[in-house]
């Protein structure tokens, strides 16, 4: 089977096929990834730029791994130590490194649309890393295929996407793939945090209760509060936001079930999560940064057309 489109731009993009295809990829990747010998030949020969106008730890270390473990040959690129400093054009990096004879470009930029700019512009297959704040679809995935790890479906799964909906391309790539998975979907913080538009336009709940959105959800995927998208005061402080929306083990322990908790990371401890919750049974935190290996390794494999998985 192959993806019905040439690059991973987002989740808006994909069919329910495609994810499934791609959650099941992963799967066969995640067991290469237990074996002594973790390295398959399956990108032998292709070149993969790096490209990253935005800081990454997390996404930047997960995609390198991946592209190792598949035989690839990687070149990494940031913008702080490149001709971009020097007021080379988008096009004209890329251009640049094309000319290298690069197969694909995994890209993250703070600008919403920059890889769909480049789809348009240039040959290699485009792996979106996260645009602004559009989209990040291979957290969704990855983010999709822990759940399907605990629960086995997203059929009919209740789940809650807490915090800083406005500023979250995660939540946006989560809102597309859970409802086109089938999973129900609830938004919950302040309602300055939480666009007006979204709930007719993805067809999901609003809550601005946190216990009321927690007895409802089978999984709280909790997102970062990003101070450095905000412009205005959204609200007076993160103590405030701390004691309205913050989860801690009381929250946990006096709901009427066991919930299981995410983050896409990095987590503000203190804030919206607690350490307590973070590093409990509960949490999948670290399930879900194993799982982004697979997960990526799943993506530049099926949009490299290449060879059997465990070849």
């Amino acid at each position: 089977m192959q993806l019905s489109v040439k690059h991973l731009l987002g989740i808006r993009e994909l069919t329910p096929q495609d994810i499934q295809l791609i959650l099941d990829t992963a799967k066969e990747f995640k067991e290469v990834l237990q074996r002594p010998i973790k390295k398959v030949p399956s990108l032998r020969d292709v070149t993969i730029v790096n490209l990253f106008f935005e800081n990454s730890t997390r996404t930047r270390i997960s995609f390198e791994l991946a592209e190792k473990r598949l035989s690839a040959d990687t070149i990494n690129f940031t913008a702080g130590s490149s001709s971009v400093k020097k007021g080379e054009s988008l096009l004209d990096t890329v251009n640049n490194i094309l000319s290298m004879k690069v197969d694909m470009v995994v890209m993250r930029h703070s600008a919403t649309g920059a890889p769909h700019f480049l789809a348009q512009h240039i040959p290699a297959a485009i792996i979106n890393a996260g645009d602004g704040i559009n989209e990040h679809p291979t957290q969704g995935l990855l983010d999709a295929f822990s759940m399907v790890e605990k629960f086995g479906t997203l059929e009919g799964l209740k789940v809650a996407i807490i915090g800083d909906i406005m500023h979250s391309r995660v939540a946006m790539s989560n809102m597309y793939l859970l409802k086109k998975m089938g999973a129900e979907v609830t938004l919950a913080g302040p309602p300055t945090l939480i666009p007006k538009y979204v709930q007719e336009a993805f067809d999901v709940r609003v809550e601005y209760n946190l216990k009321k959105a927690l007895e409802w959800c089978d999984v709280a995927n909790v997102l970062r509060i990003q101070l450095e998208r905000q412009n205005q005061v959204l609200f007076s402080t993160l103590r405030e936001y701390n004691l309205s929306y913050g989860i801690n083990k009381n929250i946990l322990d006096n709901l009427n079930k066991e919930i299981v908790v995410m983050h896409p990371g990095p987590i503000n401890r203190g804030v919206e999560l607690d350490s307590d919750v973070a590093d409990s049974k509960q949490s999948i935190i670290l399930q879900q940064v194993e799982n982004g290996v697979a997960v990526r390794m799943a993506a530049l494999y099926l949009l490299s057309g290449n060879k059997p998985v465990t070849s």
